[in-house]
């Protein structure tokens, strides 16, 4: 399924609230083609960047502050300290404060981590959490609960969060948050469906979820992104990225 039209661009209203551009995108700890990933991110005129399998191990700083660089954008939170997740963010941001959490560990599994911020554009105060759900269906089920208790305690009206989910729609996860929140794709599709995988797009294991109040504009995956092409896409990383618009109501 493909819907074109023309994604809102980033701006503030006279009444304060903001029109929000957000991507989410696991990058595959930057092992693929990264100046396609750059171009991607920068076709993408994102506000926020949630990344999934950031750079975790030797110079992981370094290396995620380099894709910031290029894209145009400042490191937010995340990256080893949150498992591999992180936040990238434009200068429009201002941001109140951030914390990095730890899921707890099951043995035999990777550990998980939220990346997870507050920030203000215009007069409009935004949650952000970032998420890479666990392979295992239990645990990816716990994780689910986890992420919507973090929303509930980050004490602000309206907040995003996003990842890669590792299921589909039809999964007991996904279909939590789907419950709980406002799934991008579901309720104002844009773009192209499915992300994984990148080379072979036929599942939707990738989303963003707004809390209620918050509009979507429209969210799915980039396509006839100003200078990107379609290899760039599958190039950048083994996912498709989802990219949505959200206008948050003014504090």
């Amino acid at each position: 399924m493909l819907i074109v039209m023309q994604l809102p661009t980033s701006r503030t209203e006279p009444d304060g609230s903001a029109v929000v551009r957000v991507l989410s995108c696991n990058v595959r700890s930057l092992k693929d083609d990264t100046e396609a990933l750059a171009r991607v991110i920068r076709a993408s005129a994102p506000d926020l960047v949630l990344l999934q399998e950031a750079p975790r191990f030797f110079r992981w700083r370094k290396k995620l502050a380099r894709l910031a660089r290029t894209t145009g954008l400042v490191t937010l939170t995340g990256g080893a300290t949150a498992a591999g997740t992180a936040v990238l963010c434009s200068l429009r941001a201002t941001v109140e404060r951030t914390e990095d959490v730890l899921l707890p560990l099951t043995p035999g599994l990777h550990r998980r981590g939220f990346a997870t911020a507050v920030v203000r554009f215009g007069g409009a105060r935004l949650g952000v959490l970032g998420c890479h759900l666990s392979l295992d269906k239990d645990e990816r089920h716990e994780q689910s609960g986890l992420l919507l208790d973090r929303l509930a305690g980050m004490g602000v009206d309206h907040a995003i969060a996003g990842g890669d989910i590792n299921e589909g729609p039809e999964g007991p996860a996904f279909a939590r948050l789907a419950g709980a929140l406002q799934d991008g794709w579901a309720t104002a599709p844009w773009g192209a469906e499915h992300t994984w995988s990148a080379a072979d797009p036929h599942r939707r294991i990738d989303a963003l979820f707004a809390t209620r109040g918050i509009e979507v504009l429209g969210c799915g995956v980039p396509v006839d992104l100003p200078g990107v092409t379609e290899t760039d896409l599958r190039t950048a990383t083994d996912h498709l990225p989802v990219l949505g618009a959200f206008r948050i109501p003014a504090a």
